[in-house]
């Protein structure tokens, strides 16, 4: 994993739990926010009056396109690259329109299947979903991490028992009881996803009789 990525989350973890912190400071009763959605600012309120939830709502907007359009673009280049890895139809996924050497077909599709997202699940009901496949993604990572140090070790190799072994499968654990615990909505579209995938796989390897395409991830 890049180490790029793994600032960002564990930036992200940091402030925002220092954020969260200091909120819990100000408003210690959670019970008397009008909306979970928007607790942060009544916070803000609380702080700074109306002028200061008003700012706080004028970020979150700028933040939210500004979030949103990096989404959009980076998604479209990893679907660009797995087309390109002919690990998805390259006739689509692959295609760069030359005008604009951008990946068209993939920013479309992204952008209609996150309009029917906001359109059909509400913001609870997505960040559920997002954290099923975030957590179902982690199991996998832990398990091959497992597999690759623990069980496929190289000759001579030394053998490490709490980096190679404890450690992912505490990690596995752990992100597996908190993926069984989310909401049944979650589960049952997530679990569709993953059918979906599995089937396009099957299909792909012709019954998984072929190693699956591997993609190249030196130009990400």
């Amino acid at each position: 994993m890049l180490l790029a990525s793994v600032l960002v989350c564990l930036f992200t973890g940091v402030f925002s739990g220092l954020q969260i912190y200091l909120a819990q400071l100000v408003s210690p009763d959670f019970h008397a926010y009008r909306n979970i959605e928007t607790a942060f600012m009544d916070a803000g309120q609380v702080v700074g009056g109306s002028a200061l939830f008003t700012w706080f709502g004028a970020m979150l907007i700028v933040n939210s396109f500004g979030c949103g359009l990096t989404g959009q673009v980076g998604a479209a280049r990893l679907v660009y690259t797995m087309g390109r890895e002919r690990v998805l139809p390259a006739k689509i996924f692959a295609y760069v329109d030359e005008k604009r050497s951008s990946p068209t077909y993939n920013i479309l599709i992204i952008a209609a299947l996150a309009y029917a997202g906001a359109m059909l699940l509400s913001f609870e009901r997505a960040a559920e979903l997002l954290n099923f496949g975030a957590f179902l993604t982690f199991m996998g990572v832990n398990l091959a991490t497992l597999r690759q140090f623990c069980f496929m070790r190289r000759p001579g190799e030394r053998r490490r028992l709490l980096v190679d072994a404890v450690l992912p499968g505490i990690g596995f654990l752990f992100c597996l009881v908190i993926g069984w615990n989310l909401p049944r909505p979650a589960q049952i579209l997530g679990g569709i996803w993953l059918a979906l995938g599995l089937l396009y796989l099957a299909i792909q390897t012709r019954g998984f009789r072929r190693q699956p395409v591997t993609m190249d991830f030196s130009e990400m």
